[in-house]
């Protein structure tokens, strides 16, 4: 008994989504001489089209013609830093050292820590952005992070 078989198997297994956003599973190598970067970004892909392109290879027959090529759509959203991360490095690998994160934090930001944005007391990062604004608060934030040493951010 044969039968051709039913869908595709790009699609297996065939079973609920663990996550609904994606997550990033591998980083490229870190390069210490080249300066702090973004190393990931997440996208989705929103579909295929076609361009029309002039071929730039020297010695080919298609050099300096026109040829058509499929390309990918990624969607991203709009990418707020809100902040920062230090890491050490140990001998088990990095460890997180601490986080900044910014004086003035939009709502939306604020809306992400919680579930229940209506019934909360809407209080995330207050006196974070107080200590902040005092002079004596800004002095025992600087003199913390510049007494770390061989931070990787």
């Amino acid at each position: 008994f044969e039968h051709p078989r039913h869908g595709s198997l790009g699609f297996l297994p065939r079973k609920r989504a663990s996550r609904h956003r994606g997550k990033v599973k591998a980083f490229p190598k870190d390069d210490p001489t080249k300066p702090c970067r973004l190393t990931a970004f997440l996208g989705y892909k929103a579909g295929m089209t076609h361009i029309l392109r002039e071929v730039e290879k020297p010695g080919s027959k298609l050099h300096k013609k026109e040829t058509c090529d499929a390309v990918t759509i990624i969607e991203t959203a709009s990418m707020v830093v809100v902040g920062v991360v230090g890491y050490v490095k140990t001998p088990r690998g990095l460890r997180t050292l601490g986080s900044v994160w910014a004086q003035h934090l939009s709502e939306e930001v604020k809306r992400r820590f919680y579930k229940h944005w209506c019934k909360s007391k809407k209080k995330a990062f207050t006196k974070y952005s107080k200590k902040l604004e005092t002079e004596d608060g800004k002095m025992t934030f600087n003199c913390s992070w510049k007494n770390r040493k061989n931070i990787a951010l």
